[in-house]
């Protein structure tokens, strides 16, 4: 083998991590996309939950800006089937790639621990992450559909409220969940009370959650604020994290069928309502989290620094009993 056959094989290996990332995340990006437009509500192709964005502001924290060409080609093979026309389908996909490269970017910016263990993190996640970069998608979005005639005027402000609420929810409870599920790991020794408290946790959220969104009223959707407050102090981020994943998944199955507190309204005003819900919802089991967190661990350093101090001063205790005294 000659010397160039040698290196090309070692560049060959150097970069074949990075292309298996990609296409992982190109992968990932098309199956939970076929997913979300289950719950399409126009078009076939605007839905209120776009777990891929989530997803894509997770493969760039943990992979870095590398992987965003898998987001890309992710975005092209869903749209290429469902846009109006070609050119409407490589806007919505440039959108739609630099939504998560920009919530990546503010987040890096701004100093975020993927570990989601400081306050700070927790707020950064939901404006910068969140909130914030998701318009770009759903302005151009809303704007190539209205542009090429797919879209009305009236329907222009609906769509861009479910286009943004779906990007939004999909950074605010499938980002959280996959930072977390990532260090997730077998306890080595839990009491069979624990298993059975994070049972109950868990079949309460789901019935709360269940009986809130099919009931009429809607202020029966802050019944599920005492669950979550019981995972973050009980359980953390891997308590925290699932609750509120499964809590804004409910709210957001009830608005596409319209049903409960979504039942006899519009869809603008749906929308509305269901992302000052999953907002506050997010915002509520992250900030308690990332406090409990900082919390127990400045606990634990004011244990060590005592066990220090205390091993210090029985040192020199020690040694002020071994010297001899002086004649």
């Amino acid at each position: 083998m000659s010397d160039a056959d040698v290196v090309d094989s070692a560049r060959l290996g150097r970069h074949r991590p990075t292309v298996l990332t990609i296409l992982a995340v190109a992968a990932l990006y098309y199956a939970t996309a076929r997913l979300g437009l289950l719950q399409q509500l126009v078009r076939g192709q605007v839905t209120p939950l776009w777990p891929p964005t989530g997803i894509s502001v997770a493969a760039l924290l943990l992979f870095g800006k590398r992987v965003w060409p898998g987001i890309a080609v992710g975005a092209l093979a869903v749209n290429a089937t469902i846009g109006p026309t070609a050119w409407s389908v490589l806007a919505i996909v440039v959108g739609n790639t630099l939504t998560p490269v920009c919530s990546y970017l503010l987040l890096n910016r701004a100093g975020f621990h993927n570990d989601l263990d400081r306050l700070r993190d927790a707020v950064a996640l939901v404006f910068l992450g969140a909130l914030g970069p998701t318009l770009i998608s759903a302005t151009i979005g809303s704007g190539t559909l209205f542009l090429s005639g797919a879209l009305s005027a009236d329907g222009f402000w609906p769509t861009w409220s479910v286009w943004w609420t779906g990007d939004a929810m999909g950074v605010l409870v499938v980002t959280p969940f996959l930072l977390v599920i990532r260090r997730a790991r077998w306890p080595p020794a839990v009491g069979p009370l624990i298993w059975a408290e994070a049972a109950a946790l868990g079949a309460s959220t789901l019935a709360v959650t269940y009986l809130a969104t099919n009931a009429g009223n809607s202020s029966l959707l802050f019944l599920v604020f005492p669950f979550l407050i019981w995972a973050s102090f009980r359980f953390e981020r891997a308590g925290a994290a699932p609750c509120a994943l499964a809590v804004s998944t409910l709210a957001i199955l009830a608005s596409g069928r319209m049903t409960g507190p979504f039942e006899h309204h519009n869809l603008l005003t749906n929308m509305v309502t269901l992302q000052a819900f999953n907002g506050t919802v997010s915002l509520t089991a992250l900030v308690l989290t990332t406090v409990v967190t900082e919390r127990n661990r400045t606990h634990e350093e004011i244990e060590r620094l005592c066990a220090q101090l205390s091993n210090a001063v029985t040192r020199q205790s020690t040694k002020s009993r071994q010297v001899p005294p002086s004649p």
